[in-house]
């Protein structure tokens, strides 16, 4: 029998069944969402999956509640709220649907898990407070989806039901670019290993196009280049690289001398016929061709 009921908790909210929304009405854009508490919905049945509701959790029967003791916990024990037990059921046939390549789809869907699921399921179920994010806890997903909830004096009877419905498209454009993000960073892995093997030992990377390079280098263990160079437009830029996510500070600087020059000014600095830019803070430059940037980038090499 196909899915024709998707059916949740009535009243107020969480970020946890929300998101669990956005993946079940993605995959089964037919189905109803019901949001109920009266036991002829929340009882499981062949069309319907329940979710944030009914106090079991059987994926075969298609009900994936958190609140029950014992509570479902993931293998290294930490606790799951509903959205992690929808992602972990459903969310490999949500990246195909949003066209993920199939050979990405075990590392997306690992990834998403930890840096976007993960967190969701353990705000919901206390088991991390909000104040972790420190003066940023009032950015967090959480409490952002928690401003979208109607206002205390809305005496509407459906108010609860039109803000969820309201907030879904909202919370469907995050996810959305959130995963594209991540399966465009590992298109690009796979192309940055290729440049990597043809730079060889040399410290210059040149790549096709501007992309995420950091977790390719790392993975290839790439310690030697210090530059990376690539086309912008009618343009070249040479970057440099930097040692982590957490710092600005880089494998190597460009030239001093060059800092916040333009133009005429930075081909006299430099040497290169061509030159057009170079930040102040020396983190990239622009010239007009691949030939003038790959200068750029030897002169850049050999002063580091």
């Amino acid at each position: 029998m196909s899915i024709a009921y998707l059916v949740t908790h009535s009243g107020g909210f969480h970020a946890d069944e929300l998101l669990s929304s956005v993946i079940l009405t993605r995959l089964y854009p037919d189905a109803q969402l019901q949001r109920s508490r009266d036991r002829q919905w929340i009882t499981p049945a062949a069309d319907r999956i329940i979710y944030d509701v009914g106090g079991a959790f059987d994926a075969e029967a298609q009900i994936f509640d958190h609140h029950q003791r014992p509570s479902p916990l993931r293998e290294d024990g930490q606790p799951y709220s509903s959205f992690g037990l929808i992602w972990s059921q459903y969310g490999r046939a949500y990246l195909a649907a949003l066209a993920v390549p199939e050979h990405d789809i075990e590392a997306v869907h690992t990834k998403f898990d930890t840096k976007f699921v993960l967190p969701i399921d353990l705000l919901d179920n206390g088991a991390v407070e909000p104040s972790v994010a420190g003066p940023l806890s009032a950015l967090t997903l959480p409490a952002l989806l928690g401003n979208l909830k109607p206002s205390f004096d809305d005496t509407s009877p459906t108010a609860d039901d039109d803000a969820f419905l309201a907030a879904l498209p909202i919370v469907s454009a995050l996810i959305e670019a959130e995963i594209r993000t991540m399966a465009a960073k590992a298109r690009a892995r796979t192309l940055v290993l290729e440049a990597i093997e043809a730079a060889g030992t040399s410290p210059i990377l040149e790549l096709p196009m501007g992309m995420p390079y950091g977790a390719a280098l790392d993975q290839a263990g790439a310690d030697h280049i210090l530059f990376v160079v690539c086309p912008r437009g009618a343009d070249w830029t040479l970057g440099g690289i930097k040692l982590s996510n957490d710092t600005f500070e880089q494998r190597a600087d460009l030239p001093e001398a060059w800092a916040g020059l333009t133009d005429a000014a930075l081909e006299a600095a430099s040497g290169v016929k061509g030159a057009k830019f170079c930040h102040n803070a020396r983190f990239i430059a622009v010239a007009d061709s691949r030939e003038a940037i790959l200068k750029m980038a030897e002169i850049a090499v050999q002063q580091a």
